[in-house]
């Protein structure tokens, strides 16, 4: 292999800000390139599924629960931070378990919690789950986004225009899934793959791991990350997730719709399915022109390339997600220079 050809995926929000918090790209020789992928949670969510957070919000008998990232992400007409300006009432929470106490204590108002997140968050909205069926409550709901990485992994490495020879892979996913699936994935794919935690010693080890096994054409999965990261991972946390939670197709901003890489409640669990309780429909969504998120979050495009990046599109008015989100790729380039 040449030593330009050397393509590295980072599928982690936390890696992408590290990685240019610590300006790990201006150390590496020209040969390793890093590219950022569809690793930030908030980034990767449609833009349907925000307007149906919006819809939800606007009704009176609602209180709608998120998580801050998800509070300034433009939908097609509004973002939940517009609909509590004009008197939507939208709280941030640090855990589903802080919205399931708010539906407790606001027994005349029904709750909505807007999920996102990988297989990191959903076990515990899903020990939440179990807690408020064990409790009747009957006035909390879920609007779940919740992703599952490996199904995007495998849409990714079927992008006839994208290069990835390896993958830095997220350590708090993998604390929960362990390193066993990846064998399977880097076996179909022929793909090299590390997992490494988020300082600036954990990424540069896991690269050079990664260089190594692409230079003597190895693939598979090697554990950087030892000290929080098993081959098993967290097997009782991957049972409350199947017992309340089964896979379905979601669409993934930038990628698509990807099959088997979502989670809904099961039939058991429905009544807590905020979109069977309030039948959301809402109008195709109007994307804004110029946003390169898409391209962005594939790793097809970096976020100089946009023609809004840090003129028209900035932290302070994010025109896509990825400016949005602490773990965006555009944010991340936008804070510390990339």
């Amino acid at each position: 292999m040449k030593e330009s050809n050397i393509a590295l995926m980072e599928v982690c929000g936390t890696h992408t800000m590290a990685i240019a918090r610590s300006g790990i790209k201006k150390l590496l020789p020209e040969f390793i390139r890093l590219i950022s992928g569809p690793g930030c949670p908030v980034c990767v969510t449609s833009q349907s599924d925000i307007d149906k957070a919006v819809n939800l919000a606007g009704r009176k008998d609602v209180i709608m629960a998120t998580f801050g990232d998800m509070m300034r992400v433009p939908g097609t007409f509004s973002s939940l931070a517009n609909m509590k300006r004009n008197g939507a009432d939208v709280q941030v929470v640090y855990s589903c378990l802080d919205a399931l106490k708010i539906a407790c204590s606001n027994p005349q108002k029904k709750i909505v919690f807007m999920g996102v997140g990988f297989e990191t968050t959903s076990p515990t909205v899903a020990q939440t789950i179990l807690e408020a069926k064990k409790r009747k409550i009957k006035n909390f709901f879920l609007l779940s986004n919740f992703k599952l990485i490996f199904p995007a992994l495998r849409a990714i490495c079927s992008m006839p225009d994208i290069k990835v020879d390896g993958f830095i892979c997220p350590g708090h996913v993998s604390v929960i899934t362990g390193a066993d699936p990846y064998e399977k994935f880097a076996k179909t794919f022929k793909k090299a793959c590390v997992i490494t935690g988020f300082d600036d010693v954990d990424i540069l080890k896991g690269i050079k791991r990664l260089v190594l096994m692409i230079k003597d054409g190895k693939y598979g999965v090697e554990i950087e990350y030892k000290r929080a990261v098993s081959k098993k991972g967290n097997p009782k946390a991957r049972e409350i997730l199947s017992s309340v939670f089964e896979e379905t197709d979601s669409f993934w901003r930038g990628i698509g719709n990807i099959k088997g890489s979502g989670l809904h409640l099961r039939k058991e669990f429905e009544s807590f399915d905020a979109e069977k309780e309030f039948n959301v429909k809402v109008p195709k969504p109007v994307f804004k022109k110029g946003c390169i998120c898409g391209d962005v979050l594939c790793g097809k495009k970096t976020p100089e390339e946009c023609a809004l990046f840090g003129k028209a599109c900035t932290p302070q008015n994010p025109i896509g997600p990825c400016m949005v989100s602490s773990e965006g790729s555009c944010a991340a380039y936008y804070k510390y220079g990339e």
